[in-house]
């Protein structure tokens, strides 16, 4: 991790859940920050094929919160990552600091376009997703199930 990024290791909100939060910068170098925690974390505990698609979908998802949001357009701007493993379930949040101008939408990109299959990648793979905000900041989060 970069000296700027934060991590605390907590108990689960669900009773026998490992869970964690980590904090990074709102610039696209997160990405891989983020990636490779979570790939640190879960790599002995998930199956292989599970934690694939859980680094993919993050990827997105912290992709979209530095590139959408207030978060990667601040200065000073943060992206909070929650990961908690029960019941055989790898849940995670994105939380970033909203924007007044976007919202998370999955939707089908244009065949020739560079961008907009994050959130259609996330609807596709994840076994739930959803988002909710509040005036202080945006939440996606998501959970795949081990098979």
């Amino acid at each position: 991790m970069r000296s700027d990024e934060q991590v605390v290791r907590h108990g689960g909100e669900v009773p026998g859940a490992e869970a964690w939060c980590g904090e990074f910068p709102g610039d696209i170098a997160s990405v891989p920050a983020a990636r490779g925690w979570v790939r640190g974390l879960l790599t002995a505990t998930v199956a292989a094929t599970a934690l694939d698609d859980v680094l993919l979908l993050l990827s997105e998802v912290v992709t979209n919160a530095v590139a959408h949001s207030d978060s990667g357009s601040a200065v000073g701007g943060r992206v909070t990552v929650r990961v908690a493993v029960a019941s055989r379930t790898v849940h995670v949040e994105v939380t970033d600091a909203g924007s007044a101008t976007s919202a998370p939408v999955a939707r089908m990109a244009e065949a020739d376009s560079d961008g907009g299959r994050g959130l259609w990648l996330v609807n596709t793979i994840a076994t739930a997703w959803g988002s909710h905000h509040d005036d202080a900041d945006r939440t996606v989060w998501f959970q795949v199930a081990e098979m």
